[in-house]
């Protein structure tokens, strides 16, 4: 049984591949007008017609604009980011895939540009955010059902608007739903460096938590651990560290973790339960090292550790479009009040889409790749 988030995906997906399958056919030809009394419009998307290497199978084509229903809403696209998850869906090995040819990105920001006659929770002008995933945002305008849009304030950073529903979505949800923590309490997690990860040492930080990050050794290691301390970071610890037998004696001065927010796997992951308090959990959100999470017998039975796992496309089917819509206006105020700000971020013009696909795959890149329309 779907759930509503996936319905309405569903419709502005189906939506989406009409749009794709009509270009297709027509060999990407010049865009056409929207509607009766619009201009021709040229819109540029990054799509891809199969599986396989982002940088080989991704191209930047010109697409047909559909016309404008009484339901639905003419966006332009502002920035959209190139996340993890939109490059699994391109590879084909992601829990979620779209019918192809598609539109790549599931996430991104836009303005209003005109609504259908049956439209009213948006008006020309007003920024907005798809409400789930698949929607194709990596392309310079498009026409989405009101239903597939939130709303979001227009004086939040570009780079903060185009990054909200997807990382600190996930980040918020993971602190919150499984574990009662309380001020004071420590969190500890792998890929600190990740949009995730950064969302993650910023949300807790205002909700009084401690945090201990592990991150990857690299060459410009201090300068990542100075960012992350800027944001809010207590601990900046690299994986080799976190082996040592003198961790002991530094979970006498902090807290015992009773949350771990496992991104990588193996021997990672290993390592996070080791520290993890009797009865903590550990919830996996990625897998980067492409290895299994391996847990012991005894930390199992002596010290009852849970093992949980997050999708936060799963947490929307599992909860009404309100219940979304009331997290991002949560985040909103955490981005408003200073709480909460954008990853580390590189704006990269839509054209040169290959730059930052390859960008986005490369070790050791702390910076998110957000495609700007301009």
């Amino acid at each position: 049984m779907w759930g509503c988030g996936a319905l309405l995906g569903a419709r502005a997906g189906l939506r989406l591949r009409r749009e794709l399958f009509l270009a297709w056919d027509r060999g990407w030809s010049a865009a056409a007008p929207y509607s009766a009394s619009a201009e021709p419009s040229r819109v540029r998307a990054l799509v891809y017609g199969h599986h396989g290497d982002p940088a080989k199978v991704v191209e930047l084509k010109n697409l047909e604009l559909a016309a404008v229903g009484g339901s639905d809403v003419h966006v332009k696209m502002l920035a959209a980011p190139i996340n993890p998850s939109d490059i699994n869906m391109i590879q084909g090995n992601y829990g979620l895939l779209p019918k192809l040819p598609a539109v790549g990105g599931n996430e991104g920001v836009g303005q209003v540009v005109a609504v259908g006659s049956s439209v009213t929770g948006v008006k020309p002008g007003d920024w907005v955010i798809p409400a789930s995933a698949g929607l194709g945002t990596w392309q310079t305008e498009a026409v989405f059902s009101e239903e597939a849009l939130i709303s979001i304030p227009r004086d939040l950073p570009l780079q903060s608007a185009a990054t909200l529903s997807v990382n600190p979505c996930t980040a918020y949800r993971m602190l919150m739903d499984f574990e009662q923590l309380q001020p004071g309490d420590c969190v500890i997690q792998n890929a600190s460096n990740s949009g995730v990860g950064q969302a993650v040492i910023q949300i807790a930080a205002a909700l009084g938590l401690r945090t201990v990050n592990v991150v990857r050794d690299r060459p410009d290691l201090q300068k990542l651990t100075d960012r992350l301390k800027s944001l809010g970071a207590e601990h900046v610890l690299t994986e080799e560290e976190l082996r040592k037998h003198e961790m002991k004696n530094f979970f006498k001065d902090v807290p015992p973790p009773r949350l771990a927010l496992n991104c990588v796997g193996g021997k990672s992951a290993t390592e996070l339960l080791r520290h993890l308090a009797p009865g903590g959990t550990m919830v996996t959100y990625g897998g980067m090292a492409k290895q299994p999470v391996i847990a012991s017998v005894s930390q199992l039975i002596f010290k009852d550790l849970k093992l949980r796992g997050f999708w936060l496309s799963q947490w929307k089917k599992d909860h009404s479009p309100a219940q979304f819509k009331e997290l991002i206006v949560t985040l909103c105020g955490l981005i408003s009040r200073g709480q909460l700000t954008a990853p580390a971020c590189s704006e990269v013009p839509l054209q040169d889409y290959q730059r930052a696909l390859e960008a986005s795959v490369q070790p050791f890149v702390s910076s998110k790749q957000i495609l700007t329309m301009c």
